[in-house]
């Protein structure tokens, strides 16, 4: 068997002790957190931003921008990360983000605020992308479960805790805060990253692909913008509108030239024989349909607490706790047990049957059930995506040669956003369908002009609350049936994932971080210690039967040659 020698470049190489990995998670982990919250943070605070700026009929730009920016930004840094290095992405990528974060905080007008959160965006792609790939440059696949966990958690405390804080903050000292907040972490971890991580760079002598980027940013446009149509103010369009259509067209003439120009460059933005490696292909896939469904359930149970229990906007945040706690219970002790185990394929196929055991549960949601109850069900849909989201990006960044960690990263996290714009949109359109004809029923009988609301367009937490009943108990009613019934809906994209998680091979945890794996890096401590006047040469794992990289099936595969000692 043979294989293929790559001798380091002769520049010193990074030595890696614990005390600096620590302090670099500790900066990726505040990274991370500061992205994932600015998803859902302006939220419950829209209502008042809006207001104060003059956007109340286009506010659906505020989030839009923002996911449409990191969606693009994404593979961009995985790409160049891989290229180049991946400390001064990050470090511009940090910036970027606070220079937004003050910047949208000081907004005067409804346009500003938008161009500054597409610019919050670009920095978050890079934060999101950047801390996970660099995670797998430092931290060997075998021990890396127990850093990813607490990084998977993050997702699910920022989902509740962004709508919990922004509507603290809106209520405090105001809704700008919702962006300072930002400031003062994002400088921290900025310096904290520019003196503990120490990161080699790169040179890479082939072009860049310039099309390939283009075609990528048009054609996530126009997906991210006809799944999110009727947020933007542009509720009159149906399918039979030329607009509509010409924007449809548009959108697939960009994704066929993408993959036109990937399938012949030489160094594309996302290599498309990624796909043929089995285990890239099916996590991809199970982040699509778990971007879909999980964002879709996220997106309206606050709504329907407001409606139902009555509750404020902060208290309906505090009331999804119990899901932010099942995310982090899971998250963290699977990380553990896949670092000590180093098994690692149940726990996508354990998380998802539970996901779709708890959104069977949700459909039984009803207008005035116990908290308890509803706190019970929103604790197991969240425990079941606890198991899976790191889970299957530790996957990926071990099926793949460590020269592509970053592109095939970015790309696993690319479709999971594209799955969650198109996800949430289309569950959005079920539940409003629903709603519609429900309080339809609701309100027929009263006299033109006495149903509340505007009929149901304009309902307010605070108006149901008014109504007198039997009325109040219809509304609420109505959103319960409204809601539970479409989380049907989602059964069966959840069920795809699951059976898709029976088909993933199970491949040994590499015991060699990304840059150890390419000569860049010592670990302090390692039996042979590599000194930098000796060459060092590195053996390349073999590619595996699925198109993939082996990922450290055998120990031998992983040996490091140390010449001329």
């Amino acid at each position: 068997m043979s294989h293929a020698v790559t001798t380091a470049p002769d520049k010193p190489l990074v030595v890696l002790n614990q005390r600096t990995i620590w302090l670099i998670f500790g900066a990726l982990m505040a990274s991370m957190f500061l992205s994932s919250l600015d998803q859902t943070i302006v939220g419950t605070a829209m209502p008042t931003i809006v207001g104060e700026l003059n956007g109340v009929e286009h506010q659906g730009w505020v989030i839009t921008a923002y996911i449409l920016a990191i969606a693009i930004a994404m593979p961009l840094y995985g790409k160049f990360g891989d290229l180049y290095g991946r400390r001064w992405p990050f470090l511009v990528a940090v910036a970027l983000f606070v220079v937004a974060s003050l910047g949208g905080g000081m907004a005067q007008s409804f346009e500003a605020l938008v161009a500054w959160r597409a610019v919050q965006g670009l920095g978050g792609g890079g934060l999101m992308i950047l801390s996970q790939a660099i995670i797998a440059d430092i931290i060997p696949a075998s021990d890396r479960g127990k850093y990813m966990g607490p990084m998977g958690a993050l997702f699910g405390i920022s989902a509740v805790a962004g709508p919990l804080l922004g509507g603290w903050l809106t209520d405090g000292p105001g809704w700008r805060w919702t962006f300072w907040i930002n400031v003062p972490i994002g400088i921290a971890a900025w310096f904290i990253a520019y003196f503990a991580l120490k990161l080699p760079s790169h040179r890479s002598g082939r072009p860049t692909d310039w099309g390939g980027i283009l075609t990528m940013a048009l054609g996530t446009t126009g997906i991210v913008l006809l799944t999110s149509w009727e947020s933007l103010g542009n509720d009159g369009y149906d399918w039979s509108d030329p607009t509509l259509l010409g924007l449809l067209l548009g959108t697939a003439v960009m994704v066929g030239l993408f993959v036109f120009i990937e399938n012949r460059v030489a160094e594309p933005l996302i290599p498309l024989r990624l796909f043929k490696n089995r285990t890239f292909t099916i996590t991809t896939l199970i982040g699509l349909v778990l971007g879909m469904g999980m964002f879709s359930a996220m997106a309206m149970l606050p709504t329907f607490l407001q409606m139902s229990a009555g509750a404020g906007v902060t208290e309906s945040g505090l009331l999804m706790l119990p899901m932010m706690a099942g995310v982090m219970l899971t998250s963290i002790v699977s990380g553990f047990a896949i670092s000590k185990t180093g098994r690692y394929k149940m726990y996508p196929v354990v998380g998802l049957a539970v996901t779709i055991l708890g959104m069977i549960w949700l459909t039984r949601l009803e207008g005035g059930m116990s908290l308890w109850l509803f706190g019970a069900m929103i604790f197991v849909l969240g425990a079941g995506m606890g198991l899976i989201m790191q889970t299957i990006v530790l996957a990926v960044q071990n099926s793949v040669d460590p020269k592509e960690l970053g592109t095939a990263t970015s790309s696993n996290n690319f479709f999971r956003e594209i799955g969650a714009a198109v996800g949430t949109a289309a569950f959005t359109t079920v539940f409003t369908s629903r709603l519609t004809d429900n309080l339809q029923g609701v309100f027929e009988g009263l006299p033109e002009g006495a149903a509340p609301g505007s009929g149901g367009s304009s309902l307010t937490p605070a108006l149901v609350e008014q109504l007198p009943e039997p009325l109040r108990s219809g509304v609420v009613d109505a959103f319960a049936d409204s809601l539970a019934p479409a989380f049907w809906y989602l059964v069966p994209l959840v069920a795809v994932g699951l059976v898709l998680a029976f088909f993933l091979k199970e491949v040994k945890l590499s015991n060699q971080a990304g840059m150890v794996a390419r000569g860049e890096a010592v670990m302090e401590g390692a039996p042979e210690p590599v000194a930098q006047a000796s060459g060092v040469a590195v053996l390349d794992r073999d590619a595996s039967s699925d198109g993939g990289y082996d990922g450290g099936r055998d120990e031998d595969r992983r040996e490091t040659d140390i010449l001329n000692r």
